[in-house]
């Protein structure tokens, strides 16, 4: 018998994507409305990227971080 094996989703983003001064907003738009929860608001220009502590969603900053930060 094996582990069943989940991958948490990866989400790119680009600087466009970004909410405020380089934050994402977790759920994201494309996210099913049964899989919500509390908004958060996650930084993924300092290290590039950022998990949500809730789903485990990964985002990841891809390309170049927004001018001025």
């Amino acid at each position: 018998m094996s582990a069943a094996t989940t991958e948490k989703p990866i989400v790119k983003v680009s600087a466009g994507d970004l909410q405020g001064p380089g934050v994402v907003v977790c759920p994201n738009p494309t996210m099913p409305l049964w899989s919500n929860h509390p908004r958060v608001f996650l930084d993924v220009v300092k290290t590039g990227s950022a998990t949500c502590p809730y789903c485990g969603t990964h985002y990841v900053l891809d390309g170049p971080p927004p001018k001025g930060h």
